[in-house]
């Protein structure tokens, strides 16, 4: 079944020993469109402190106790490397997590999760305290740039959907698996031209996803996106085989 990525809001986080924090905001990146990191407020605990989690340390979710688990202590978190939430997530930040964290760059390999098709069997790489350097794994040179394809769930919710066109709707969730955390579907709302519907599309249809202009340009005309498959909350689809899906123009 696939899941609502706006549901997690506000999820516990739950460490080996206890309550790390609550589920903020969701990065994701829109070339492979998978969950990268979750933005987790640590509240009163670490005075407010904004830190990043990756998918690879979820050891399970629990939906009706809303809480993921995660194979990490509080002493973990409290030592990982913050975020300024003011500034893009820059590429030395995410080096900087998967160098304390020992997690292989997701970035290189033949899958989302670089060599793994799955985060949950990311093995961390060995830390040499000796070259203070992972094993195999190097710090090298990147840009200190926000990575230009990382996107957050909450700033991308919203944004106008452009059909070949016409105007069609906005964003207003993303479906994801929570088996690989890739992201299947998008919900469109069509609201503005027709009232209380929602609709499925596949982000292989997306042409461009622009910042400035809030809005996403898609491969299908406004019929075909309000002809496609409804969206219903309370019955998501099991995946996404049977969505519309058009021959990219």
């Amino acid at each position: 079944m696939l899941r609502s990525l706006k549901a997690l809001d506000g999820f516990k986080i739950a460490a080996t020993d206890g309550e790390l924090g609550r589920v903020k905001d969701i990065y994701f990146d829109d070339q492979n469109w998978t969950v990268r990191y979750f933005e987790v407020d640590t509240g009163g605990w670490l005075s407010g402190r904004i830190v990043l989690l990756s998918p690879a340390s979820v050891t399970g979710i629990d939906w009706k106790e809303k809480s993921l688990r995660v194979q990490l202590t509080r002493r973990q978190l409290e030592d990982s490397p913050g975020l300024d939430s003011a500034l893009p997530v820059s590429r030395q930040h995410e080096l900087a997590l998967s160098h304390y964290y020992g997690y292989p760059h997701y970035w290189n390999g033949p899958f989302i999760w670089g060599y793994t098709a799955f985060p949950m069997l990311i093995d961390p790489i060995p830390y040499d305290p000796a070259t203070d350097q992972l094993a195999s794994q190097p710090m090298d040179e990147q840009p200190a740039e926000g990575d230009p394809h990382l996107r957050t769930k909450d700033e991308v919710i919203g944004y106008q959907i452009e059909a070949s066109d016409d105007v069609v709707g906005h964003v207003d969730d993303f479906l994801f698996d929570e088996r690989d955390w890739s992201i299947r579907l998008m919900v469109v709302d069509t609201g503005d031209w027709l009232p209380g519907r929602h609709v499925l599309i596949s982000p292989a249809l997306i042409r461009t996803l622009s910042w400035e202009e809030k809005s996403v340009r898609v491969r299908a005309t406004r019929s075909e996106i309000e002809s496609s498959t409804e969206y219903d909350s309370e019955h998501p689809p099991e995946g996404a085989a049977q969505i519309f899906q058009s021959t990219p123009r």
